[in-house]
């Protein structure tokens, strides 16, 4: 086998840029406290996730990150649902104006979903089968940050050609087209993960996998997103729904931690994510009412079984009773 250069087929695009042009100061632009210049692009292409200018950054998360931008390193974020894992690393990119995609790792992700497939195309008329690169060797050979979904729900065999590229030089090799691809110096790998590797021992997420502990050696840094702190949470909302009640916005973010200390607890199987708080909040401005806009936002997303404890948790907070518990009922 060969080595091929990082040369793309002429249907999967490049990259605007084919490299970090400009530094950026992490303390200036992220709050983080460490001198560190990160590499980054002048120019945003298509790929480059929108900003958020209103996103909060946890710190820790957001130092492993920069540092899986800066020193190539492979960067996994670790944490229940609804703490906004991928997103941290979107509004990282976004900032850094850095290319960046992510992969879903469902079921019906296949080896060849990743490394490609051959493919009928017509040639002067004729038609002729050849061979059509997947996402992972495209992102290997380009300035791109790949993000990997529920890490630990992948099937076994997407997870062997994962593995192949998690080694910082880690070529992937194709077996089909006979070469090796040497991955761009500024392709860099991240994933988010509900477990850390070792299976669902607690039941809230099933059909997570044990992972390879030979593959879980292989990224460089594992850092844990837990959900914001509630005066933080609030701030986010008041951001994005600035005519809100700021008391009410504390009150919907104590509901929030109830539902999650449920969640954790395994009373309930759905947790309100800030995403959902601030659905709250936008629908209560429509509604003008905040039960009935909680009923829609959340409640009803609830299984059936379970909205009476849900529907406690609203009347411990706002005193009053929805037609789903126990004395609306």
């Amino acid at each position: 086998m060969t080595d091929i250069p990082n040369s793309l087929p002429d249907h999967h695009g490049s990259t605007l840029l084919s490299a970090p042009d400009i530094e950026v100061d992490a303390r200036e632009v992220f709050g983080v406290d460490i001198d560190m210049k990160v590499p980054a692009f002048s120019e945003a292409d298509e790929r480059v996730p929108d900003l958020d200018p209103a996103y909060v950054f946890d710190g820790d998360t957001t130092l492993a990150i920069l540092a899986g931008f800066k020193y190539n390193r492979r960067v996994m974020v670790q944490g229940y649902h609804g703490t906004g894992k991928s997103t941290h690393i979107e509004q990282v990119a976004a900032r850094l104006k850095w290319p960046c995609i992510r992969v879903n790792l469902d079921a019906h992700i296949s080896r060849i979903d990743l490394v490609g497939r051959d493919a009928i195309v017509l040639r002067d008329g004729q038609q002729v089968t050849e061979f059509r690169e997947g996402l992972l060797p495209w992102a290997l050979q380009t300035p791109t940050a790949l993000v990997f979904d529920e890490y630990d729900a992948g099937r076994p065999d997407v997870m062997f050609v994962i593995q192949r590229v998690l080694e910082t030089e880690g070529k992937l090799t194709l077996l089909d087209q006979n070469r090796v691809i040497r991955p761009n110096p500024h392709f860099r790998l991240f994933s988010t993960a509900n477990t850390v590797g070792l299976g669902d021992t607690s039941g809230l997420y099933h059909g997570t996998q044990q992972i390879n502990q030979g593959q879980m050696d292989r990224w460089n840094i594992v850092v844990t997103l837990n959900y914001l702190p509630a005066a933080t949470e609030s701030a986010i909302i008041l951001a994005k729904v600035p005519n809100t009640d700021e008391t009410t916005v504390a009150n919907m973010v104590k509901v929030a931690d109830l539902t999650r200390q449920g969640f954790i607890g395994g009373d309930i199987s759905t947790v309100m994510s800030p995403r959902t708080v601030i659905s709250w909040a936008q629908n209560t401005a429509i509604f003008n009412n905040i039960g009935f806009a909680f009923r829609l936002s959340f409640l009803n997303k609830c299984d059936e079984a379970e909205r009476m404890i849900v529907a406690e948790y609203y009347q411990r907070v706002f005193g009053e009773d929805l037609p789903e518990s126990v004395i609306g009922k």
